[in-house]
């Protein structure tokens, strides 16, 4: 079920309440790509078996209503902000010259916060990444403040 007034988290977990997958991860595990589905649709059993005996983050890309909480470690509950989106804009690559079409893009928190920039660094994002590169271990880690400098006083979770 859509939760029109709260933005999508565009790296969630399939387990989430209004879990929705929006695209489907191929390329290979050391240079994945991501290739975004005509329309988002909920997650289902079947879908989560279709990815056995693998994660389902390292198959599917979940959209799921954002916590904008502390119930998540990317969520700055003093800015409103997530961190993670602010991350990935500021350490990975440009991968692609113009935003791919996307079905959850006007619910996205990242699209929200960050704009084209996290649009054009989206298809290289695998939540469950089973071989990260040095860059994205660095993007993904929760404890690391890129961009602190404008943005003090981030609190972390312990």
């Amino acid at each position: 079920m859509q939760h029109p007034a709260i933005p999508m988290c565009p790296s969630a977990q399939h387990h989430l309440d209004g879990a929705e997958v929006f695209a489907v991860i191929g390329g290979s595990a050391e240079r994945p790509e991501v290739s975004y589905l005509e329309q988002s649709f909920p997650v289902t059993p079947e879908v989560v078996a279709m990815a056995a005996p693998v994660d389902p983050a390292e198959v599917f890309r979940f959209g799921a209503p954002c916590a904008m909480s502390t119930e998540c470690w990317h969520f700055d509950d003093t800015r409103r902000k997530c961190r993670l989106a602010i991350r990935t804009v500021r350490i990975a690559p440009v991968v692609v010259s113009k935003p791919p079409r996307c079905a959850i893009r006007s619910r996205c928190m990242w699209w929200a916060q960050e704009g084209v920039s996290a649009c054009l660094r989206c298809p290289q994002v695998v939540t469950n990444d089973s071989a990260p590169s040095d860059s994205v271990v660095e993007t993904a880690d929760p404890m690391n403040l890129a961009g602190a400098a404008e943005m003090p006083n981030l609190p972390l979770q312990a």
